[in-house]
């Protein structure tokens, strides 16, 4: 959501006064003052956006947990025209074009939610996506985190390959730098948030071998071996910690 606020105002130079004149104020996304004010403008906000909801009974605000979809959109539509119309009292404007909608459900088998029409609210009628990205995040309905792993570690993959070329310059590059590389640059991308996919009763088979893959041939490049060689003894000569240890 970006913000912007409106209010009236008027400037003074010594005993003269301008006549009142709106003024619209707006603060960049990049500046480092643009998330502590929004937190400090937001906080009652939001305090009277949860008493609304609940002299409502309204039991959601932006997340319903149903196990109905119609009800899960009726509730996110009752929702979302009240914090319309509360941000209309904060002077604070809602970009619908940058809404979204996703479901998360664990079905097997064809899953097509019907969207959520909001345009007799002013929105717009939001259709659910297969997958979501979220600040680098990629959610999948089931929470099974493929697409994820699968793009990292493609970007990850691309680093290694690239990191090829630095062969012909005219020093090269030795075993020690190389492995520096990988650490720094491949491996820190390949396991970036891994806490979302990682973590208690959780079945890794699917992970650890293509993250083994990505592994192997990084420790291949970086020591320049055939491609026959076991894992464990190029890992072991390469430096490189295996990577279920990492996690």
């Amino acid at each position: 959501m970006d913000y912007l606020i409106r209010r009236k105002t008027n400037y003074t130079w010594n005993d003269i006064s301008s006549p009142s004149f709106e003024v619209n104020i707006g603060i960049g996304q990049e500046s480092a003052l643009s998330l502590i004010l929004l937190a400090l403008y937001l906080s009652p906000f939001l305090y009277i956006l949860e008493k609304c909801l609940k002299n409502l009974n309204i039991p959601v605000s932006i997340i319903s947990q149903n196990k109905s979809i119609d009800i899960s959109n009726s509730h996110l539509f009752c929702s979302y025209n009240v914090l319309t119309k509360l941000l209309d009292k904060f002077s604070l404007i809602i970009e619908h074009s940058k809404t979204e909608i996703f479901h998360f459900n664990r079905l097997h088998g064809f899953f097509n939610p019907p969207p959520l029409d909001l345009s007799t609210i002013g929105g717009l009628t939001l259709c659910p996506k297969d997958s979501w990205k979220y600040l680098g995040f990629i959610f999948n309905r089931k929470l099974t985190f493929y697409q994820y792993i699968n793009h990292y570690l493609n970007k990850a993959i691309s680093i290694v390959k690239c990191m090829k070329l630095l062969r012909n310059s005219p020093q090269g590059i030795n075993p020690i730098q190389k492995h520096l590389l990988y650490r720094c640059c491949a491996l820190s991308i390949a396991l970036y948030s891994y806490q979302l996919w990682f973590y208690n009763n959780t079945l890794l088979s699917y992970y650890m071998k293509i993250l083994g893959k990505m592994q192997r041939r990084a420790t291949i490049w970086i020591l320049g071996a055939f491609k026959t060689l076991p894992m464990e003894g190029i890992e072991a000569i390469a430096g490189v910690i295996p990577i279920k240890f990492h996690l």
